[in-house]
């Protein structure tokens, strides 16, 4: 029995030998598969919570840029609230009428006279213009006009304007009521549209640094390693070496004081010019129409911005956000700062986190992308003043909004919407209280503004930020050989031309030199977090 065994064995022994083989062969193949398998679910894991990360830290920038304007945007409108008192000038137009009702009637007959019946006088106009001018209340603490003092003479600023207007006519100072407050509230929706681009930027630019600074913190220590992690100021620090580090941020993002004090001053005065030469036939007793208006404020649009588009996409806004080169130092010394924004260098030294930063910005400013996205915030600010606030408040005619489909609307008999009309100083009013709503800030606990709120529903304007966070990794990587110590694991799967918008940009092309950007930036968001595994 144990031969015949023995012998049947020997008979079939390559077969045992090929089925041996076979099955340790697919024993080793399925654990590959598995592992492979395996693999592949980490992998795809990690990248959900790398893409899931970038999200969350996206989102949180664009929520700091919306806290950051609302801080900084008091600045601007107190200083173009200075520049161009218009309840100064309302004021003294009120003061005129007083005196011109007591010596035609004298004064003890003013309130009759004022009531009397019969066809409205210029008087009369005029007054209920300028009651409209201070219905709400809207007087800025810096403009209002010093009251009498106990010994019968005025103090402060009021003073002072009184006697600088005491000979100019009622006629003058129509018209210069009317260009002030016009200028006004463009000027500050320029303001806002410019400081919420520019704060976009800064905060993505420094948004992607923290991001890829933290991104090579992880892989430059072992995942089961545990560690205390002190301060360091050695020249193997890489959040120093990536420009994270606090000083150079600070630093970085004190520059927005140009446009707070000096870039707003230049776009007044491009405003103005523009809004003298489309307003200023224009009378404060001359009744227009909403259609005829959106025809003025475009014609003021295309003054300032560019009457054609590609005159709007070569349009230059970097010297009204950053300073010239020669004034770089000047800004952070007014700013507290301290030190120089161009650091010498030498031929084998790379530049500066400071400067690359501010190079880097200024490459996005003179962009077109910037230009798209800047008009669009225009056209919502615009609309929201001139659709919303004026429709309503000035032609007393309902938002386009609850209109429907039904595009006019009826007024009073046979007038319909396109025939409604209001008065010039009504407009003028309703200009001066916008105003004060345009250049709402974090100080107005009860308001909303409405059109930063309108500027940030843009879409263009997240996906402008999604492609200034998520492109020009490139530019980020330290030229020191210290960066290269750590475990390029992580970096594998977070690769800068993975986390640029169209995932395959070439290295040493900036966002100023994409060609192919999509016109409406619907994707941009989507691409760039669609590769940034």
């Amino acid at each position: 029995m144990i031969r015949a065994t023995r012998s049947w064995f020997r008979r079939n022994r390559t077969n045992f030998a090929i089925g041996f083989g076979v099955v340790g062969v697919g024993y080793v193949a399925s654990q590959y598969v598995l592992s492979k398998l395996a693999e592949a679910r980490e992998r795809m894991s990690s990248d959900r919570i790398a893409k899931e990360n970038l999200r969350r830290r996206f989102e949180q920038n664009q929520e700091d840029c919306t806290f950051t304007v609302l801080a900084l945007l008091p600045t601007a409108t107190e200083n173009v609230l200075d520049a161009l008192r218009v309840e100064s000038i309302t004021h003294e137009l009120q003061q005129k009428k007083a005196e011109n009702l007591a010596q035609s009637v004298g004064a003890a007959d003013i309130a009759s006279s004022e009531l009397s019946s019969g066809p409205p006088s210029v008087i009369d106009d005029d007054g209920r213009s300028l009651q409209s001018f201070q219905s709400e209340g809207y007087v800025h603490a810096s403009q209002s006009l010093a009251e009498p003092s106990p010994g019968g003479t005025t103090e402060g600023v009021g003073q002072v304007v009184v006697q600088q207007r005491a000979r100019k006519s009622k006629a003058k100072l129509w018209n210069e009521l009317k260009i002030s407050s016009i200028t006004r509230a463009f000027t500050l929706l320029y303001t806002l549209s410019l400081l919420t681009l520019f704060t976009r930027i800064q905060l993505n630019l420094l948004g992607r640094r923290n991001y890829l600074s933290s991104v090579v913190s992880l892989a430059s220590h072992p995942p089961n390693e545990s560690t205390i992690n002190l301060e360091n100021h050695d020249d193997d620090n890489l959040e120093h070496a990536y420009g994270n580090d606090f000083e150079t941020n600070r630093r970085y993002l004190t520059f927005s004081w140009w446009l707070l004090h000096r870039g707003w001053k230049d776009i007044m005065a491009k405003v103005e010019v523009s809004v003298r030469e489309v307003f200023g036939s224009l009378s404060p007793r001359e009744d227009i129409t909403l259609e005829r208006l959106s025809e003025l404020v475009l014609q003021v649009r295309k003054k300032v911005e560019g009457s054609t588009e590609t005159e709007r996409r070569n349009g230059k806004w970097l010297s009204y956000l950053l300073p010239p080169l020669e004034q770089e130092d000047y800004v952070l010394r007014e700013s507290g700062m301290s030190g120089s924004a161009t650091p010498p260098t030498t031929a084998d030294s790379p530049r500066m986190p400071l400067r690359r930063l501010l190079d880097e910005t200024s490459d996005l400013i003179d962009s077109p992308p910037f230009t798209h996205v800047l008009t669009k915030l225009l056209d919502a600010g615009f609309s929201v003043l001139v659709d919303e606030k004026l429709r309503l408040q000035a032609f007393k005619l309902l938002p386009e909004s609850s209109l429907g489909g039904n595009r006019i609307q009826e007024v009073s008999g046979d007038e319909t919407e396109a025939e409604t009309k209001t008065k010039v100083a009504n407009i003028l009013a309703v200009l001066t209280r916008q105003a004060h709503s345009i250049g709402l800030g974090t100080n107005a606990e009860e308001k909303v503004n409405e059109y930063l709120r309108a500027m940030e529903q843009e879409r263009d304007l997240e996906g402008f930020a999604a492609i200034v966070y998520s492109s020009n990794f490139e530019f980020e990587a330290p030229t020191t050989s210290s960066a290269e110590k750590g475990d390029d694991k992580e970096g594998a799967r977070l690769k800068p031309e993975d986390l640029s918008p169209s995932g395959a940009m070439e290295h040493g092309e900036s966002l100023a030199d994409v060609s192919l950007v999509e016109p409406g930036f619907e994707n941009a968001w989507g691409k760039a977090t669609e590769h940034s595994g």
